[in-house]
């Protein structure tokens, strides 16, 4: 069992408090981390990661890849402060509160949950809003 964060800017961000967060998810969705990668990086590294294996050319909030299938999750995530940092001022949102949301965001996706439709986005949003209100009473 593995977990990993990794900060590739000079951001300051609460990494424990991300970790939790990653293991709240997974155990909350019935899965085990065989090996989980989360790396918080800036726009250009995510721009170029979802250009070379998406082929999107512009930087997104997170690039999700699961490696695997079952219980066991595989996989890694991309997260970009960048786009959190912009985002969090569109949508009227502190920087951590959009983190903290767009992990476990990533989670999901590394869970099995897709948001290619109205209806993924919804269920995932649902999830997330249930996950984000329980990370806050247990005060993480």
């Amino acid at each position: 069992m593995s977990l990993e964060l990794y900060n590739t800017t000079r951001r300051d961000i609460p990494l424990e408090k991300l970790e939790r967060a990653v293991r709240e998810v997974v155990s909350g969705e019935g899965h085990e981390i065989l090996s989980i990668v989360a790396v918080y990086c800036g726009d250009r590294l995510i721009h170029r990661i979802n250009r070379e294996f998406l082929g999107h050319d512009y930087p997104t909030d997170t690039i999700t890849f699961r490696y695997n299938s079952g219980r066991e999750i595989e996989g890694e995530f991309y997260v970009s402060l960048d786009t959190i940092a912009a985002n969090a001022g569109i949508f009227g949102s502190g920087f951590e509160d959009e983190l903290l949301r767009v992990t476990v965001h990533s989670v999901l996706h590394l869970a099995g949950y897709a948001d290619r439709t109205d209806g993924e986005r919804s269920m995932m949003r649902d999830r997330e809003d249930r996950y984000l209100a329980q990370l806050q009473q247990d005060h993480i």
